[in-house]
């Protein structure tokens, strides 16, 4: 199982020099992967009407520019988007900016992808928020032609290309596309859509729940043709420093039982970046040898 940290929002903060020694220190200890989110813009809150969606309240760097800078300044780790939403970018731009990132850091970067709930933020980038899962299903075809094919040409419902390619390729490709789902709850369009189409999927629910969610997913693949075995799996767990990690190692322990191939974790309770840090680095030590 491969273990991973979320820099989530951000909570290292935006000083430049402790992001570095952060990501640094996180590969140095072992972390075989480093995620981050992804909102370009947030409403008012007053135009949440009680949703809960990103608003302006709360900072998030960009999610390319952001692995962008880590993996110039880490060698080993993997870059991940958890989650970029797709349908809300261009995706022949998107397709340029991950094969950039990908080359550029030597091959390392895993698009985490999903369709997202602030419809404000659609608003705000021009894009139709309703017709989003559709639209992402086409601009992942788009994208692995992109990264796989020296000139592209494709007509579907959103994209039109004629005889047009990137120009340098990702050193992957293509480059893993993986999918996420929200928290607390299961959309069955979208556990079909992974099974059919991802190469992993990012749930977020605990053991129990996951548990059914998952051969639903891996009948889904199954049905679509392919090996359920090939789907990756990355399961998120929240630490706090109050936390027993006795409690820490039995998730873990039940993840991976159940088939996670990854395991990454996110901080709470602590408001500095350096409290984050010594947390993520307490969780690995505790369950490294638990899950080795």
């Amino acid at each position: 199982m491969k273990l991973g940290a979320t820099l989530g929002n951000t909570n290292m903060g935006t000083d430049f020099g402790a992001i570095r020694d952060a990501v640094q220190a996180l590969e140095g200890a072992g972390f075989d992967t480093i995620a981050t989110n992804d909102h370009v813009v947030g409403g008012h809150p007053d135009r949440a009407g009680g949703e809960k969606v990103h608003t302006s309240e709360t900072a998030v760097h960009e999610p390319i520019v952001l692995l962008s800078f880590i993996g110039a300044v880490t060698t080993r780790i993997e870059l991940v988007t958890a989650i970029l939403l797709l349908p809300q970018r261009q995706t022949t731009l998107v397709a340029k900016q991950a094969a950039e990132l990908d080359l550029l850091s030597g091959g390392r970067l895993r698009l985490g992808i999903g369709v997202g709930r602030n419809w404000m933020e659609y608003e705000a980038l021009n894009e139709d928020f309703t017709n989003r899962g559709r639209r992402m299903e086409e601009q992942i075809d788009v994208l692995r032609r992109y990264w796989t094919q020296e000139l592209v040409t494709f007509k579907g419902q959103w994209h039109d290309l004629d005889r047009v390619g990137l120009n340098p390729m990702p050193i992957q490709q293509p480059i893993p596309i993986w999918m996420g789902s929200f928290v607390g709850s299961i959309n069955e369009n979208v556990i079909k859509r992974i099974g059919r189409m991802a190469d992993g999927w990012l749930p977020q629910y605990p053991p129990d729940m996951l548990a059914p969610a998952l051969e639903r997913v891996r009948g889904y693949a199954r049905d679509a043709g392919r090996n359920p075995d090939d789907l990756g799996i990355e399961c998120v767990v929240r630490a706090t420093p109050d936390d027993d990690p006795q409690k820490w190692i039995d998730l873990a322990v039940a993840y991976r039982d159940l088939g996670a191939t990854h395991l990454r974790v996110g901080t709470a309770g602590v408001t500095k970046p350096q409290e984050h840090l010594d947390l993520m680095l307490r969780w690995y030590e505790t369950i490294r040898p638990a899950v080795s």
